[in-house]
């Protein structure tokens, strides 16, 4: 009896690290499919990132060449409007001409600006959005409803979806009535 015994608790001993052993291999199998799964799961979010990436790439690679040619188009405008209010080249019988060239210019470059998803925004009678415009001053006008943009210093732009320059604008305020008191003290 004492040989079954023995037998049958060498039996009970050995079947132990066997489980044990299958035990921990199942166990290692599982982790390892685990990490495998997370591994995988990981290099395509990477692709997907990379993706993104290349797309924002062509997307949006001349931002800032866009940014920078604003300038020009800038410059053009303020070049027209200092050449029709210059006195002396008023009475120049060529003006009208240099001028017509002058807009022919700025309006090729406008197409260009169009054709590349550059846009000019539209701030005139809108409403004041931060997003969008950059507020330069107060303008106090009762005509219109308080936060109107109501004056453009400079025309703002969208790249795309991307703000590339925000317009700066004068955006209508109501009267203060501090001021106006104080102006009918003055002139009583």
């Amino acid at each position: 009896m004492n040989e079954k015994l023995e037998k049958k608790a060498d039996e009970d001993t050995s079947e132990k690290p066997i489980k044990n052993n299958e035990v921990s291999l199942e166990q290692k199998l599982k982790d390892s499919e685990d990490k495998t799964l997370r591994a995988l799961a990981e290099i395509e979010n990477q692709r997907r990132r990379f993706e993104k990436e290349i797309k924002d790439a062509f997307d949006f690679g001349g931002f800032n060449l866009a940014k920078e040619t604003l300038s020009l188009l800038d410059n053009l405008h303020r070049a027209k409007i200092s050449i029709k209010n210059d006195e002396g080249l008023k009475n120049n019988k060529d003006l009208h001409k240099f001028l017509e060239n002058i807009e022919i210019i700025e309006k090729d470059l406008v197409s260009i600006f169009e054709k590349n998803k550059i846009i000019k925004i539209i701030s005139i009678k809108e409403k004041f959005d931060p997003n969008l415009h950059q507020a330069m001053m107060e303008i106090e006008d009762e005509t219109v409803e308080p936060g109107t943009i109501v004056q453009e210093i400079q025309p703002g732009y969208m790249y795309g979806d991307r703000l590339l320059r925000p317009s700066f604008v004068g955006v209508a305020k109501k009267k203060d009535q501090n001021n106006e008191e104080k102006e009918e003290k003055k002139g009583v």
